[in-house]
């Protein structure tokens, strides 16, 4: 893995019992402003076991045999059992780098997907040449030349948009949609506007999914957790406030999670 591109957050189970392997990818430069990384995921499993990971505010270019596709954000916790041997190549876009390549508001795409040659026109051949690839670095060589073929013009609010989303993950104390709009000098109509259209998802849903995720990886670090005081730094009003969202998108209240992966 590349150690610029930090490490995968979200992951509800980090450890399966066979061999698996996550690695990630940089675009060509040229495709920086809209994309985040390249990522893979291989698998060689004894028995089927389940993955499950927190929604991110970005859409995905998927490659995997039979199943390529693009999908928007996703609402809840995304669930896929592993079995047998296998591989999957994605494309993380930026939060609001996907719309100049959609031109259409993101909303549109929230919990739904596409074939990807209703965005990428020439991609038909896209699945069966990344899969063909032996290495990390071919398959990325092999996307980066369909998209470059296809870079649209850069989108200033994009750009904004996207600003905005990173600094709510890089910023913990950051809990309110008012806030937010205040320090981005907009009104906060504006700002959902923005978000809808260019994100795909409302402020508010960002802040929350990326309290949530704050809250996973102070537990999956091992930190001994003053429930009431996290609960209260990520912007909730009480405990029991933050124990029903967090039991609503993990599956189990925060108790019973840390139980269930051993760090108790």
């Amino acid at each position: 893995m590349n150690p610029d591109l930090g490490q995968p957050r979200g992951v509800l189970r980090q450890h399966l019992d066979g061999e698996l392997e996550h690695r990630r990818h940089a675009p060509d430069p040229a495709l920086a402003p809209f994309i985040e990384h390249y990522w893979r995921v291989r698998w060689k499993l004894d028995a089927p076991q389940t993955q499950e990971t927190l929604p991110h505010p970005n859409v995905q270019l998927i490659i995997e045999r039979g199943l390529s596709r693009i999908y928007g954000v996703h609402g809840g916790r995304f669930v896929r059992v592993l079995e047998g041997c296998g591989c999957v190549f994605g494309v993380k876009f930026r939060a609001g780098g996907f719309h100049p390549f959609l031109r259409r508001p993101v909303a549109t795409l929230a919990n739904r997907s596409l074939p990807i040659t209703r965005v990428l026109s020439g991609a038909a051949s896209l699945e069966a040449e990344v899969l063909a690839c032996d290495s990390m670095e071919a398959m990325a060589a092999v996307v980066d030349r369909h998209l470059v073929a296809h870079l649209p013009a850069p989108d200033p609010q994009a750009t904004r948009a996207g600003a905005l989303v990173a600094r709510i993950a890089a910023d913990p104390a950051l809990t309110t949609v008012q806030s937010l709009a205040e320090s981005a000098g907009m009104g906060v109509r504006t700002l959902q506007r923005l978000f809808g259209q260019y994100v795909g998802v409302s402020p508010k849903w960002v802040i929350s999914r990326y309290r949530l995720h704050e809250a996973l990886a102070q537990m999956q670090a091992g930190r001994a957790i003053a429930w009431a005081e996290l609960a209260l730094s990520l912007g909730y009003f009480d405990q029991a406030h933050f124990v029903r969202d967090f039991t609503r998108l993990v599956g189990h209240p925060p108790g019973e999670y840390e139980r269930r992966e051993g760090r108790h």
